[in-house]
């Protein structure tokens, strides 16, 4: 059963993965049944109709990325503002000479970022918010992700 709490396009995602293991189980079927003689081209037609109409949405979201950098012992930018309610990479690049550890009790991350490296992580879907992170190699080194709805 599926939480109404559930982000919109999480509820998308798994009726697609549904339908999509649907469609091979009807295709299993159908090899079974065209040996036996029996014809499915029409149903399957229309739940291929049916799979593309409900995953063509999903197929064409783009995946929404923020970068953070580090350099002179600092995040750039402090503040990143990301659209709540959905799902976000963040690339943090570390153009320093010396590890950082990424971390954000918040959003319950803790990474470390090699010298002169990047890593890549997911947050979210997040509600409307702010959500504070830091070095934990240097309390001094801040930043928030600020979660707002999305600007059309």
């Amino acid at each position: 059963m599926i939480c109404l709490k559930e982000p919109h396009s999480i509820r998308m995602q798994l009726l697609y993965m549904i339908m999509i293991i649907i469609y091979n189980i009807l295709m299993v079927l159908k090899s079974v049944l065209l040996i036996k003689g029996i014809c499915m081209i029409r149903p399957l037609l229309v739940f291929s109709a049916l799979t593309l109409l409900v995953g063509a949405p999903l197929l064409a979201q783009a995946e929404t990325v923020q970068t953070i950098t580090i350099h002179d012992k600092q995040f750039d930018p402090r503040e990143t503002s990301i659209p709540s309610d959905t799902k976000v990479k963040l690339i943090i690049k570390n153009q320093d000479s010396f590890p950082v550890e990424f971390e954000s009790r918040e959003l319950s991350r803790e990474v470390i970022v090699p010298a002169h490296g990047e890593i890549s992580v997911f947050v979210g879907p997040l509600e409307n918010g702010r959500y504070p992170f830091f070095n934990d190699f240097n309390h001094n080194m801040t930043g928030t992700i600020v979660a707002a709805p999305e600007k059309k």
